[in-house]
């Protein structure tokens, strides 16, 4: 249920809540500043902007921004993704077929393979493309001039960016979480765009419980409207989103069943720790990966869970939330 990444129905519904401008996106002020000065001035000049790389935790609205830039340029927007491009002709057809002043937006732009990496080097800085023809000591190199595009590339993880593409990116820019007021005013938003009526109370209790990110607070937003409709009268009250989020075992942290696992296995199991991430993923009967993506960056963030060089540990408030009694501190964990 809090999971920040989001399945292809969920991005279909996603579609109907997204700002369509700079001026209606809510939170991430510095960079909506920085970003509208890069439009406005490309714009004055009557060019194409310099590239644009977005960088962030997933959920933040590192894809509306690149629907918002096309849209603040009158640019039409293409749109693919790192792991859908696994050879450097995939990415120069691509690229062979871009108009003047369109907007090409890479999803997930870490992923793409090697070869495409270094084409779009060249296609980046100098707009040109050389495709191959013909294969082994008879094949040739046709340099092919391309129109001035700008390239939106979006990545979960920068730092598995290589340098010569990550240098490539005129303006760079790191999304934040948002802070309570900010998710309250996107949920009053959506709920607008809903057609549901949303108690100002009903839209602090989900915001505080949606991890400082949208997707989680839209998607929390649609299963207290649900609750409203089948068991209430219709309305958002603060009662429906507290009875809605304890269906859901969402708790007044945000936390859900995976993470609450998560601690219970820590605290009880291991007596806080520390232990490793293998044996705390069977101890809560799921994947390491999914253990180490999707639980364990809001339980370090929140100060629940600590990583140390001999494991996993439960913090202090970890203990607290469930309503159990840390052990005195034997040494020192992060040493």
């Amino acid at each position: 249920m809090v999971r920040p990444a989001a399945d292809e129905p969920e991005r279909v519904a996603e579609a109907a809540l997204r700002p369509r401008r700079l001026d209606e996106f809510v939170g991430q002020r510095v960079v909506r500043d920085q970003l509208s000065l890069v439009l406005q001035a490309a714009l004055g000049r009557g060019r194409a902007p310099d590239h644009v790389l977005l960088s962030g935790p997933p959920g933040l609205g590192k894809t509306t921004l690149a629907m918002i830039i096309a849209a603040e340029l009158g640019a039409s927007l293409r749109i693919t993704s790192g792991p859908a491009i696994q050879h450097a002709g995939d990415l120069a057809a691509v690229l062979s077929s871009l108009e003047e002043g369109e907007v090409l937006f890479l999803d997930e732009i870490h992923r793409l393979a090697r070869p495409a990496e270094e084409l779009l080097y060249v296609a980046m800085e100098d707009f040109r493309v050389d495709v191959v023809v013909g294969k082994g000591a008879g094949a040739s190199a046709i340099p092919l001039t391309l129109p001035p595009f700008t390239v939106v590339g979006a990545t979960t993880r920068a730092g598995l960016l290589p340098a010569p593409l990550r240098d490539r990116f005129g303006f760079t820019a790191h999304l934040d979480f948002y802070s309570d007021d900010e998710l309250e005013r996107v949920l009053v938003r959506s709920a607008g765009l809903l057609g549901v009526e949303l108690d100002a109370r009903a839209a602090g209790e989900i915001a505080s419980r949606s991890r400082g990110t949208p997707r989680i607070a839209n998607r929390l937003l649609r299963r207290v409207r649900d609750w409203a409709q089948v068991r209430g009268d219709g309305r958002l009250s603060l009662d429906a989103a507290r009875a809605a989020l304890e269906v859901y075992e969402v708790d007044d942290r945000g936390l859900d069943r995976l993470d609450r696992s998560v601690l219970d296995a820590l605290c009880r199991r291991f007596g806080g720790g520390p232990v490793g991430l293998t044996t705390l993923a069977v101890a809560v009967g799921e994947e390491p990966e999914t253990v180490e993506t999707v639980a364990e960056p809001f339980l370090v963030r929140e100060g629940l869970v600590g990583r140390t060089p001999r494991g996993r540990v439960a913090l202090p408030p970890a203990w607290e939330h469930l309503g159990l009694t840390a052990p005195a501190p034997t040494g020192t964990l992060f040493g």
